[in-house]
């Protein structure tokens, strides 16, 4: 059944999705973004990579930001994050959070597999990156879909 990016999650879903966004980012000064895309040509890796520039996630002041990236028609995902993360953790921290995210998807629960990975994102990252009391949200709780060429 196709199924558009942005009509894969109900405006329900979406509200919930961008709470776990603020919710995860009041543990941290670390940015977390959600890009989906109807369908991917080509690695996901290097696509997420691609649509991370392209939305301005490089540009955060600690180069602290998380992208979760979906190609829905792929049924593919990614995690992927900034410079100033990748100095910090080991790769057990992005395993972790894909596994979180797999067990949900494999039963076909990808707004909660979604959550489950940004909440788990946050509280990693507030480890590494504390929110700070002079602490702005630099980059918006949007989902963004759909990035033109």
């Amino acid at each position: 059944m196709f199924v558009r990016a942005s009509r894969f999650f109900t405006k329900d879903q979406q509200d919930q999705i961008r709470e776990a966004i603020r919710k995860a980012e009041s543990e941290t000064s670390g940015e977390i973004r959600v890009h989906i895309e109807t369908w991917l040509t080509g690695s996901v890796l290097d696509r997420a990579a691609w649509v991370f520039k392209k939305i301005g996630m490089h540009a955060t002041n600690d180069r602290n930001g998380i992208l979760f990236y979906l190609a829905v028609q792929n049924k593919q995902f990614a995690v992927i994050g900034d410079a100033g993360i990748n100095e910090k953790v080991t790769e057990e921290f992005w395993k972790n959070i894909k596994d979180v995210i797999e067990a949900d998807f494999r039963d076909k629960k990808y707004m909660e597999g979604l959550i489950a990975g940004i909440l788990m994102a946050g509280h990693q990252l507030k480890t590494y990156f504390p929110r700070k009391a002079d602490d702005i949200n630099e980059l918006p709780d949007e989902i963004s879909f759909e990035t033109p060429e």
